[in-house]
């Protein structure tokens, strides 16, 4: 899992500090000049956002300093946050405090210790097959039946979501594509990169020239506008980065098409937990801009779709 840092890599990088840098001062300019609410309102909410970027380049920027290692630290630390708020807003019972313990302490760490050893045949399968087995066999030992399904189902759910996804994203830096060696990190800025850009243009669309919603009842900022403007910029954009990757353009294309899409269902879809329990954000980790989840939402199913067609088509 050794990274290279060639001149590429640092290229990209400075790319992405310049890019965030005229952002956080576009959006200090457009807080100023405000007049109306709903100018200051569409100011702040851009700010939060570039603050949970400049977030995310400074994780990116530790994953590629630090190697793999420190990609699994990092990623692992995500993971157990993520779950964290899963498990705290869709609350669970004194009986299944020790499968608790097992999913945050046991289940988690091995996930990622499989990663790290390259193990694929386990790692991909351990969380779907055998903590999905233990998990109800666990709780069932406490004697609680009561909404016991329930229970379980979210237990296993955010396991899925919060760590078995999410670690797909370090498990790209173990895949052997030829004359790719060591550049698999920019697999993982690729992914980042494609589908944090969707989610920025959907916005920024929805705002300027949507009026259609997708679907009002579980995310009214979403429109047919923004979802239409915001993957043709970040197809075109990932078409544009295809010379990082081991695509071609038109590979690269496909691609950014596919985990835009994911990446708005997994966005819809996280959404609708979320109102489902009644709150606005998964937490307040990221000031003014909710927790790890509201970050990761479109992430967590768009890069497990990632990994496997790059390894399916690319690897050896």
């Amino acid at each position: 899992m050794n990274i290279v840092f060639d001149k590429t890599t640092v290229f990209l990088l400075v790319g992405i500090i310049g890019l965030l840098t005229i952002s956080s001062i576009i959006g200090f300019v457009h807080k100023k000049i405000a007049k109306q609410e709903k100018q200051l309102q569409f100011a702040n909410n851009l700010i939060a956002r570039i603050k949970s970027w400049w977030i995310m380049c400074f994780i990116f920027i530790c994953s590629l300093l630090t190697g793999g290692i420190g990609s699994l630290i990092l990623f692992g630390l995500i993971s157990f946050l993520a779950l964290r708020e899963f498990i705290t807003l869709t609350p669970t019972n004194r009986g299944d405090h020790r499968a608790l313990f097992w999913v945050f302490f046991i289940i988690l760490p091995l996930q990622y210790y499989f990663v790290g050893i390259k193990w694929y045949g386990m790692f991909s399968i351990f969380i779907p097959v055998y903590a999905f087995i233990f998990i109800p066999a666990r709780m069932v030992i406490s004697g609680n039946y009561e909404r016991f399904l329930e229970r379980a189902a979210k237990i296993q759910w955010g396991l899925m979501v919060c760590v078995y996804c999410i670690s797909h994203a370090p498990a790209l830096l173990t895949l052997n594509i030829p004359n790719f060696a060591g550049q698999n990190a920019k697999l993982l800025f690729f992914l980042i990169f494609v589908v944090q850009i969707s989610d920025v243009f959907q916005y920024v669309f929805g705002k300027i020239i949507g009026k259609t919603k997708v679907s009002p009842s579980i995310s009214p900022n979403k429109t047919v506008a923004g979802l239409i403007g915001g993957i043709l910029m970040a197809v075109t954009l990932g078409t544009s980065l295809w010379w990082i990757t081991p695509f071609s353009p038109i590979q690269a294309m496909g691609f950014s098409f596919v985990i835009t899409i994911v990446g708005f269902f997994g966005d819809l879809t996280m959404s609708a937990i979320k109102r489902d329990r009644g709150i606005k954000d998964y937490g307040t980790i990221i000031e003014g801009h909710g927790g790890i989840l509201d970050r990761m939402d479109s992430l967590c199913l768009a890069t497990p779709v990632f990994f496997h067609l790059v390894r399916y088509y690319f690897t050896y």
